[in-house]
């Protein structure tokens, strides 16, 4: 039976290559005889030793040239057809690379929207696109390399006991002794060792990506690397494993190094030998010569084989890691019959329960909410009480362990995924704007829209002034090609792609949390117009933006403790009134206050 890294590597060489797998067996011809020819050039120059060894001044100056002029048409050739290999396994190699990256990207725009928020960004970049790099070096060098590698090790193993098999015998010594080292190395236990490697490598690169977005803060409160405690501690445990995996290598690397090196040292005595015990000493030390040229090959070939091993499990282990990134259960329409969207938009948790995957107990707990046609819910609460969770699971961030989530009557999962986003708007805390103009990031809303759908966005987002300054109005870039937007400029870019979308289900999370009291004013505004009419779910933490809801969903510990309207709230006296308090308590703060208590 095949093992796992066998197996996803004979699935990678079959399917992700599409038509140009079949360059492969080309490549690996060309490589063998490339390599086979490289030979030929030490052959030559033992050639030329020979006769001058053997008759001297007297040899044939142009049999010596003939000699030479076949050397490096050799070499010339094996120059040619090793290029021509690789140039084949390339082209193989880049359209491989290419499938890997297109059928992952491919799988990770079905995940449920909920994928992203444990997925960061960096750690996608990391699996996707240098593991798929990996693989492309495997492919495009190292294969290539392990079929030469192979038909040389044969070819001089043969040319050995070709030419004096006694020598030959000699020879094995050290080459037993060299792939005695080389198991030890690459044994079985080298599978789960590059395991580790590539899981502190990858652990690494992912919170460096978050330390460098991070830095601005580390530079404002004059902090070191320290302050990322998890960077600071993956980089130490990469660290920590490579010294100690370097340690145990040590001793095997060196009596590999030196038995590998060592032809030599054995070949010499014993051709004396050969020689004391009757042998034509001409005859033997041109054999010694000989094969102080080829023995070299050897190590060319087991090293060889020891980078190709490496990459093969390297290959091996980044294929499963891609695999195992989008192997969770995609977003697909789980029930039949299919539906598409319901023309009512009120949404309705029955029964709900939900738990995040590792964890020991349950985010949400039986869960029973209705929030109707174009009203407002507020969804309020200490942090990791349900609120965002409960939210995101009307938009189908995830599955559901229990119970049903609907809207317009209409099960979740029987709905279209791009039928239940295109009915979805969601302005979060965290914006994203992407790297183009700010005309496309608008369109993005609904690319099909007219410029006067785009003016009428804009103004009711309250952004005229902001794209009033740009240096190329709608058209101007943001990114590193362009300019950059402060946090509450590029939440109201954000709200004027949601206008333009104009979807009658709104998710609202925090929406003016990094602004500063300019935009937040701005914001609060354009929230209002955005609202109107709409179905709208609300999370917040400042208690004053939600008082003009329809309902107040109080959360705890994954439950509804309470619900209602603000006032209805405050007369209960229950949580939402302790809350109430202690929020008009914070607000009514005074650091001098505190200082003269002090």
């Amino acid at each position: 039976m095949k093992s796992q890294n066998q197996t996803s590597i004979f699935n990678l060489l079959r399917g992700y290559m599409g038509k140009k797998g079949i360059l492969m067996p080309f490549s690996i011809t060309l490589s063998v005889l490339g390599n086979l020819v490289g030979i030929l050039p030490f052959v030559c120059v033992w050639l030329i030793i020979r006769l001058l060894f053997t008759e001297g001044t007297a040899a044939s100056g142009n049999e010596i040239v003939r000699y030479a002029w076949w050397a490096f048409g050799f070499s010339i050739l094996f120059i040619l057809f090793y290029f021509t290999a690789l140039m084949l396994s390339h082209l193989a190699a880049f359209r491989l690379e290419r499938n890997l990256r297109y059928s992952a990207m491919e799988k990770a725009v079905r995940m449920p929207l909920g994928f992203f928020t444990k997925n960061s960004s960096g750690k996608m970049r990391k699996v996707i696109d240098d593991n798929a790099g990996i693989v492309h070096t495997f492919v495009a060098h190292q294969l290539p390399d392990l079929a030469g590698g192979l038909a040389v090790f044969v070819a001089t193993l043969v040319l050995m006991f070709v030419f004096d098999w006694r020598l030959g015998f000699a020879c094995l010594v050290p080459l037993v002794i060299a792939f005695a080292q080389f198991y030890m190395m690459m044994g079985k236990n080298y599978a789960a060792t590059m395991g580790q490697y590539m899981t502190s490598l990858e652990a690494m690169n992912t919170e460096a990506v978050e330390y460098v977005r991070g830095v601005p803060v580390v530079k404002v409160f004059q902090q070191t690397v320290y302050s990322f405690k998890r960077f600071y501690d993956s980089i130490m445990d990469y660290n920590k494993w490579v010294k100690e995996y370097a340690a145990s290598m040590r001793r095997s690397m060196s009596i590999y190094t030196v038995a590998i090196n060592g032809f030599a040292f054995l070949l010499v005595p014993v051709a004396i030998i050969l020689v004391g015990v009757g042998g034509n000493w001409q005859e033997v030390t041109l054999n010694l010569i000989f094969y102080v040229l080829v023995t070299p090959f050897f190590g060319q070939c087991i090293m060889k084989l020891m980078y190709v091993l490496d990459g093969y499990r390297q290959a091996g282990e980044a294929v499963k890691r891609i695999e195992a990134l989008t192997d969770e259960k995609q977003q697909l329409v789980t029930l039949q019959p299919p539906t598409p969207m319901p023309s009512r938009y009120d949404i309705r948790f029955n029964d709900v329960s939900f738990r995040y995957e590792g964890a020991v107990k349950d985010a949400l707990s039986h869960i029973d909410l209705t929030i109707p046609q174009g009203k407002t819910v507020a969804l309020v609460g200490a942090s990791g009480s349900g609120k965002t969770t409960l939210a995101r699971l009307a938009a189908r961030f995830w599955d559901t362990g229990n119970g049903v989530v609907s809207i317009g009557g209409v099960n979740v999962k029987r709905i279209y995924p791009s039928a239940l986003m295109k009915h979805i708007s969601f302005v979060f805390q965290n914006t994203e704007l992407f790297k183009t103009t700010v005309r496309e990031n608008i369109l993005y809303g609904n690319p099909g829209a007219a410029q006067a759908d785009v003016d009428r966005a804009i103004d009711l987002a309250q952004c005229r002034e902001i794209i009033d300054k740009l240096p190329h109005g709608l058209d101007t870039k943001i990114g590193t090609e362009g300019i950059y937007l402060s946090g509450g400029e590029q939440q109201r870019i954000a709200l004027a792609r949601a206008f333009l979308k104009d979807a009658p289900i709104i998710l609202l999370d925090e929406a003016t949390a990094f602004a500063d009291p300019e935009n937040e004013r701005e914001i609060q505004l354009a929230l209002a117009r955005l609202m109107q009419g709409k179905t709208v779910v609300m999370i917040a933490h400042r208690l004053t933006s939600v008082t003009d809801a329809d309902n107040i969903v109080v959360m705890e510990e994954g439950r509804i403790a309470e619900q209602g309207t603000h006032a209805q709230l405050l007369q209960k006296e229950g949580l939402y009134c302790r809350m109430w308090k202690e929020y008009q308590q914070s607000v009514e703060w005074d650091i001098r206050k505190e200082a003269k208590h002090a």
